[in-house]
């Protein structure tokens, strides 16, 4: 809603005003909060209501601010409070962008001042005493301690400062996602949620950090608008492979929370360490100890075998998938398709780990040829994330631009913009179906190999069989030529084979016979894998 006072103004009295607002900012964008140079952004500076008109912000300079006209059009909220605070999460998620890794309840946190330092307290039967001296409160606080009925652990609740608090990564490993945003304006219009963030201490030793492992999503939200205190239910001394199985159920079966699968496979993986450890303290093993298989887990946790199966292949998809060196993650979007990264998490799921990771347990030691190097499933993770390296060198390292992302390249095409040709390639090579089907491919080429060399075919075992330097140097052939070919850069194609999300059967016949199902010649000639790899 535009400003009747703004428009009444006369220049001088505009001028005027900026530089009260200017001085009263110390010279910052209010969204930003970066420099703002009356000289340089002369041209581009906005004056902007901090409460839009249309929930009731007054229209005069004490419900102004000043801002850069690209921050203040393209801000994450109407109310400029929110679109700061936003903003401050934008530059945090990039930041951690570089380590691979999108912001957590632990980050948020440390950037407010929390998260460093132990709660002291004593427990007995019936009640829990602490005090909060370590930020200058000495008062005893005594809560009573309750026993929850069904799962029997105990527990007391607490308002709590954020300097107490800590994030649980290994129950929940959830990063902060993009309903952030929704959570902050609703604290900000003073809607309480009616939810208390759960979480543990250890009392073993009387200090303990409170460990958040649930509502995190909710205490960001308030921490992000200055909360320095938050509501918390505290469980005491509670099962932790209880909680990740009722985390894990909740994003799952019950479908309680939105866990993205990435998220799902991290807490399959830290099951499965659990269930490892359980195996050696009930046979009586030192904890160094794996000369056991993955079938004595399944015979072992009776009852669970599903489970195991599931815990095994989560901890091999997790371990590629949060290995520091996977060039590939810097182009995939875990929590689903966004408009700045090629490739979903599920595209994954359902090419790279479904084609390559064996779905069956294995009955040799987990320690079977460890320090050979020819670990079956240590090498499978390894020779899967050299492949996914090698896919990032070959299709986007240094081609596709996240600033350009992905949103509807094709429909601009159309209309008739113009995209890199390297990036065009890179964002319609990356479509599912596409990746499905040229993916089958590099798994072909593999198998060709052992098969030349008069060997059993691996099937789905092929990546915990060693691979040769010529079958990489094949792979990275195939690559290059498949990159190589004319569709993937050709705008006329929008219209028709890239206009609109094609099946599995659609790129096969593409790729087996030049032409669509409808016969529109597309390849000059089918793809030969043997020129390919020439």
């Amino acid at each position: 809603m535009s400003s009747l006072f703004l428009a009444r103004q006369k220049p001088e009295e505009r001028h005027d005003l900026i530089i009260k607002l200017f001085d009263a900012q110390k010279g910052h964008c209010f969204i930003c909060e970066q420099d703002v140079d009356l000289v340089v952004h002369k041209n581009a500076i906005d004056i902007d209501h901090v409460v839009p008109l249309k929930v009731g912000g007054k229209d005069d300079p004490s419900n102004f601010a000043l801002a850069h006209a690209s921050c203040n059009r393209s801000k994450l909220a109407s109310n400029l409070e929110v679109a700061r605070i936003l903003q401050r999460f934008a530059r945090m998620k990039k930041k951690l962008a570089e380590e691979n890794r999108s912001p957590n309840l632990g980050d948020i946190l440390i950037e407010a001042g929390g998260g460093n330092h132990q709660l002291g307290f004593k427990i007995d039967k019936a009640s829990i005493t602490y005090s909060l001296a370590e930020i200058g409160d000495n008062a005893l606080a005594t809560l009573p301690v309750y026993e929850d009925e069904l799962s029997g652990f105990r527990y007391f609740f607490a308002r709590l400062p954020i300097q107490y608090l800590a994030h649980d990564p290994h129950i929940n490993p959830r990063s902060i996602g993009s309903n952030i945003s929704k959570l902050v304006e609703e604290f900000h219009q003073s809607r309480p949620q009616l939810h208390v963030a759960l979480a543990w201490l250890a009392s073993s030793e009387g200090r303990s950090a409170i460990h958040v492992f649930d509502g995190q999503h909710k205490a960001a939200a308030q921490i992000m608008l200055g909360a320095r205190h938050l509501p918390v239910r505290v469980f005491i001394d509670p099962n932790a492979d209880t909680l990740i199985t009722t985390n894990t159920n909740a994003g799952t079966t019950l479908k309680q929370v939105a866990f993205d699968k990435s998220v799902q496979r991290h807490l399959g993986s830290a099951l499965y360490q659990d269930r490892v450890q359980r195996y050696q303290a009930e046979t009586g093993r030192a904890d160094d100890d794996i000369s056991f298989s993955e079938r004595d887990l399944v015979n072992h946790f009776k009852g669970q075998s599903r489970e195991i199966k599931r815990f095994v292949l989560d901890a091999l998809r997790n371990g590629v998938t949060s290995d520091p060196e996977n060039k590939l993650m810097d182009f995939i979007d875990l929590g689903g398709r966004g408009k700045e990264r090629p490739l979903s998490y599920s595209t994954i799921e359902k090419t790279f780990y479904s084609f390559f990771v064996y779905q069956e347990i294995l009955e040799t030691p987990l320690n079977y040829l460890l320090d050979e190097g020819e670990n079956p499933r240590d090498l499978e993770r390894r020779q899967i994330l050299r492949l996914m390296n090698l896919v990032a060198q070959e299709i986007y390292d240094g081609k596709f631009d996240p600033e350009l992302g992905t949103d509807k390249i094709e429909s601009r095409l159309q209309k008739g913009s113009e995209y890199p040709h390297d990036h065009l390639r890179a964002f319609r090579m990356s479509k599912e179906e596409i990746v499905y089907n040229w993916l089958s491919y590099v798994g072909q080429i593999a198998r060709q190999y052992f098969i030349m060399l008069g060997k059993p075919d691996p099937l789905d075992r092929l990546f915990q069989y060693p691979f040769p330097e010529q079958v990489w140097e094949n792979i990275a052939k195939f690559l290059r030529s498949l990159s190589a070919l004319p569709l993937w850069v050709n705008k006329d194609l929008s219209e028709t084979v890239f206009g609109g999300k094609q099946n599995n059967n659609f790129w096969k016949t593409v790729f087996e016979t030049g032409r669509t199902p409808q016969g529109m010649q597309v390849l000059a000639e089918p793809l030969n894998l043997i020129n390919m790899i020439k």
